[in-house]
């Protein structure tokens, strides 16, 4: 693996920086207040490709592969994880997946919108009593003629009440445990399907986060995303690639905790020197920066083993738990840094531990990581 960035990566990790400095920066603080992101946000992020990266250009994509990929998705962390989270669903959840198992139609059909912005797309796998046990899915989907009926209930979607699209999972068959899941692409706008924004988050304030509620929808047997009892492989293939991007955001809250702690160590004066002079700041500052650096190159190995088309499911599961855990410590000694201040959300340290809280939970908690990276240790089966 090489690494050094060629020119067309580093163009893109320097748009994406520009775009946050610009874009998101300024309004941090504001977005998380409000428990609200600016929506107009989405076709900004579309217009400069960023929601069409590694989907192929014939589908209204922008191409690039995934170390781009990662690039932005840091530099979105490192700004807010709140519209970092909207890229890494809508794109790396939901895109991504229809263009690796979608028909041609499915493809056509949704990609170009979700590409450039004019639609968002949620995955619908969490649901009230199932969260890392997703093979045992309660949300029904019943065949009746051509279509299938759906009903259910989803639980902590990120884009849940921006999106046009739920990526859904869904009992189809009954056969046991996992065999019986299918995915569908279902329509928010599809009669007996109503969300709420859930409110009162810890972190990631800024992100639409909802449940979401299915009483008898009816989508044709043409939404069926790959076939019927193979939900969970869509899921759990989708999963694989977004603790990559995870991680990436993990390095980019790292990384904003790194840089806010040395700009306030080298500017606050204590005891006739700044504090950046005492050998235990120091210390911490060399702690988040160690953990900066390795989880940006574990984050880095899943992006090349993907574009070299090579397995890559337990890296990714080490650069999740690594990253996510870090970003934790990093926020956590930034805040120790900052002192009193860090406890003010004027500054970043308290917004950015908030945020890295809950990068241990999503998407596979840390001990959901460390299963999958014992079993591929062990060779023992999930099943």
């Amino acid at each position: 693996m090489d690494l050094e960035l060629s020119e067309e990566q580093t163009a893109v990790r320097r748009l994406a920086r520009d775009f946050v400095g610009r874009e998101v920066t300024p309004y941090v603080v504001e977005w998380d207040r409000a428990e609200s992101v600016d929506r107009g946000l989405v076709k900004k992020l579309g217009a400069l490709g960023f929601l069409g990266l590694t989907i192929p250009e014939e589908y209204g994509g922008s191409g690039g592969d995934h170390l781009a990929y990662c690039l932005v998705t840091e530099e979105l962390g490192r700004g807010d994880s709140s519209v970092r989270g909207i890229v890494s669903v809508s794109l790396g959840l939901v895109a991504k997946t229809i263009a690796h198992w979608g028909t041609e139609e499915q493809k056509r059909q949704w990609l170009p919108g979700l590409a450039s912005g004019d639609l968002i797309g949620c995955f619908g796998l969490t649901e009230p009593g199932t969260g890392s046990d997703a093979g045992n899915l309660t949300t029904r989907a019943v065949r009746d003629g051509d279509d299938y009926v759906i009903n259910g209930s989803k639980m902590f979607i990120t884009n849940g009440t921006w999106a046009d699209v739920v990526l859904l999972f869904a009992r189809s068959t009954d056969a046991p445990g996992h065999r019986g899941v299918s995915a569908f692409l279902v329509p928010t706008e599809s009669v007996g399907l109503t969300r709420r924004e859930i409110h009162g988050k810890l972190g990631l304030r800024g992100q639409a986060t909802a449940e979401l509620f299915l009483e008898d929808v009816r989508v044709p047997a043409s939404a069926m995303l790959a076939p019927e009892g193979k939900g969970f492989s869509v899921a759990m293939s989708a999963l694989a690639k977004g603790r990559m991007s995870v991680a990436a955001g993990c390095v980019g809250i790292a990384q904003a905790a790194l840089d806010a702690a040395v700009s306030y160590a080298t500017g606050r004066d204590q005891f006739g020197k700044t504090i950046a002079h005492h050998q235990l700041v120091q210390e911490l500052l060399t702690d988040i920066a160690v953990d900066v650096d390795a989880a940006r190159l574990l984050t880095w190995r899943v992006a090349d083993l993907i574009d070299r088309d090579r397995p890559f499911v337990t890296e990714a599961s080490t650069a999740k738990l690594f990253a996510s855990e870090a970003a934790v410590r990093a926020a956590n000694n930034a805040l120790q840094v900052f002192g009193g201040y860090g406890y003010i959300d004027e500054y970043p340290a308290g917004k950015l531990l908030r945020d890295a809280r809950v990068m241990t939970l999503y998407e596979g908690t840390s001990q959901i990581q460390k299963l999958v990276i014992g079993r591929a240790l062990t060779g023992v089966s999930a099943f």
